[in-house]
């Protein structure tokens, strides 16, 4: 008799911070460090965000009743975008502590153990795609938040106007150079600065609600409904400034495993929801005072003495918020590299102790020279918000769609209870969504077609490394046959071991083949390694490396990893000497296979993503410095595949 399915408040969650006589301490710390690492994207939207909602393309006019109905509408869409949405649903879908699109996509495609495995190529899709957007939010994130910043010299004296973008671009300079030296360092001040710039936010909302203080009135929903009456169709289009406050809601779920969920939790609504809720009530304030203030409410909410100070702090969270950015950019290409997406980039860990500390040297070029080159071509803060958002908000919708799949057949939850709830944040996203899909031309079409080719990019790649493990297959012959016409013609066998990477646990590695058809001759201990990658973050130590022996003096090594980890060959060897196989390092050859690849009108991809496919292969990190094979013990047999 099979089980009923679970309610909403049975579905898994995120494992809670585990008890010890000092767990609060603990607790509030990783509060506070989830304060500058998950909450700066959304925590600098304070610079741009209300400003927008008026003086944007699509801004209305600073009315009263239009500043109560935008206030309505901010406090309701963080409500029910990061705390219904994203706090108590989405941080549910942890795949073992992990969040995020990716590490969201694989759940959605995992089936419990002894269940077939279903390639659904539209999860797929959407999943990828979803990732691919997120490097759009990576490049103008950095941007608007630096730019919006710096732009607050301009409030104090039209002098700096022409040093704006100069200074910008300084500051990004200066933040992509110390990526190498990784962020452990200056990462412990982030938590602390952060929380100095929330409390900052909260003090400039209470100094500017003391002088209006019906501003609070915007609280009830009822001024929201009245704004859409009101302006109709430019009213929902003014969405598209609103969902500004909201775009670093993705960050909540990306950074889960960083945290836990609590500790996310109780730096939102203890510290940065009230925070964030306090300035644009001052904003409105000010607004409702002086209408004239839209151009730039939130400096001219500092008082003068602090505006200079302000500016500062606020570029000081910029970069932090432009840093978080840049670090999920290096983690989902780490994430994308283990899940066969991605061709091998060097990754370069920063920190002995926190396994998350890496640095992509190529990522962070890219994203360097993309962001540099989007501060020059869009100019100013406001021509970037017109870009921003509609990223994000395609990226929130994919989230839902892949929720709803995780809770129907992950966790078995009827479909009259998952169905009302993904409808209600379905509506709300497309809702954003449609009101951002008016920026498209006016420059919305930036992140979009930096998505399409990231994403073109990635399929092209699990595209033809699938079609090339498939010609290498064809041309194979199974292990079973190889070792049963050694009685017939045994090889020559020579003292040591060789070492056969191979992505085919079944078939015989060319490589195999190469060597006894060119130099004639077979190891005494003959070792086939397969790399698998799991579809879950992180793979037990125990169970990483699995020693199959077989006849011949032949060994099967299966090594299994996460998508959040790097497989390193002294680590798999280290394992596989506890677990009973013996050979000397020092008498240990590596035989590695370079295949030559020659696109073809063969079934397969388009002669374009062929040609495509084999400038990703030539520019891939070579396996010997990927895995971290000693490079004096490496043998490279070549061969020419026809795609």
């Amino acid at each position: 008799m099979s089980a009923s399915p679970p309610s909403l408040s049975s579905l898994p969650s995120v494992p809670s911070v585990p008890e010890a006589p000092d767990s609060n301490k603990r607790l509030a710390a990783l509060a506070i460090g989830a304060l500058g690492i998950v909450y700066g994207d959304i925590g600098t939207s304070p610079l741009y965000a209300l400003r927008e909602c008026f003086t944007g393309e699509h801004g209305v006019a600073p009315t009263h009743d239009n500043v109560l109905g935008v206030l309505s509408l901010i406090f309701w869409a963080l409500i029910m975008v990061v705390s219904v949405k994203y706090l108590v649903f989405v941080m549910r879908a942890d795949n073992r502590g992990e969040g995020g699109i990716l590490a969201l996509m694989a759940l959605a495609m995992q089936r419990k153990r002894g269940e077939e495995v279903k390639v659904r190529p539209v999860v797929i899709t959407f999943g990828l795609f979803g990732a691919a957007l997120l490097y759009g939010d990576g490049l103008i994130t950095p941007a608007i938040s630096v730019l919006s910043a710096v732009e607050g010299l301009s409030v104090a004296t039209p002098m700096f106007e022409a040093y704006i973008r100069p200074l910008t671009i300084l500051v990004l300079v200066g933040l992509f150079l110390i990526q190498r030296h990784g962020t452990a360092g200056i990462g412990a001040i982030f938590g602390p600065f952060m929380l100095l710039w929330f409390l900052s936010l909260a003090a400039l909302g209470v100094h500017g609600m003391v002088t209006y203080p019906a501003v609070l009135g915007a609280l009830s929903p009822l001024n929201g409904v009245h704004f859409f009456v009101a302006n109709k169709g430019h009213g929902f289009l003014a969405l598209g400034g609103v969902f500004l406050v909201v775009t670093g809601g993705e960050a909540l779920y990306a950074d889960m495993g960083h945290f836990g969920a609590k500790p996310i939790k109780l730096a939102w609504f203890g510290v940065v929801l009230p925070s964030l809720m306090l300035n644009y009530m001052g904003q409105g304030a000010l607004l409702l005072r002086e209408p004239s203030a839209a151009r730039n409410p939130f400096f001219l909410l500092a008082p003068d003495w602090a505006l200079y100070p302000l500016v500062a702090l606020s570029t000081g969270a910029a970069v932090i918020a432009a840093q978080a950015l840049i670090s999920g950019a290096f983690s989902i290409t780490q994430q994308a590299i283990q899940l066969g997406y991605t061709p091998r980039l060097e990754v370069v860990h920063t920190s002995a102790e926190e396994r998350g500390q890496i640095y992509l040297p190529g990522i962070n070029l890219a994203l360097f020279v993309g962001v540099i080159l989007t501060v020059l071509g869009f100019k100013s803060s406001t021509n970037l918000a017109a870009a921003y958002g509609i990223a994000v908000s395609t990226a929130m919708s994919i989230t839902t769609v892949l929720a709803y799949v995780v809770a129907r057949e992950r966790w078995n939850v009827s479909r009259a209870v998952a169905l009302p709830v993904a409808s209600i944040f379905a509506i709300m996203d497309l809702s954003f969504f449609s009101a951002n899909a008016v920026k498209i031309a006016a420059g919305g079409w930036f992140p979009l077609l930096l998505a399409l080719v990231v994403f073109t990019l990635m399929t092209t790649w699990k595209r033809g490394r699938d079609i090339l493990a498939q010609r290498l297959r064809s041309s194979s012959i199974p292990l079973t046959q190889l070792l049963e016409s050694f009685g017939d013609h045994p090889p020559v066998r020579v003292s040591g071991t060789a070492i056969f990477m191979t992505g085919n646990p079944e078939g015989t590695p060319p490589a195999l083949l190469h060597n006894l058809k060119h130099n004639k001759v077979l190891h005494e201990q003959v070792m086939l390694l397969t790399i698998a990658s799991e579809d879950v973050p992180h793979v037990p130590g125990e169970e990483r490396v699995e020693v199959i022996r077989l006849e011949a003096g032949f060994v099967r090594v299966i090594s299994r990893h996460g998508f959040m980890e790097n497989p390193s060959i002294p680590e798999i060897l280290k394992r596989a000497r506890e677990k009973g196989l013996q050979f000397n390092l020092m008498g240990t050859s590596f035989f590695l296979g370079r295949e030559t690849l020659i696109p073809s009108k063969k079934p397969g991809m388009a002669m374009w993503r062929e040609a495509l496919f084999a400038w990703m292969s030539r520019n891939a990190r070579s396996a010997t410095s990927y895995f971290r094979i000693p490079p004096n013990r490496v043998v490279e047999l070549g061969a020419q595949v026809e795609l």
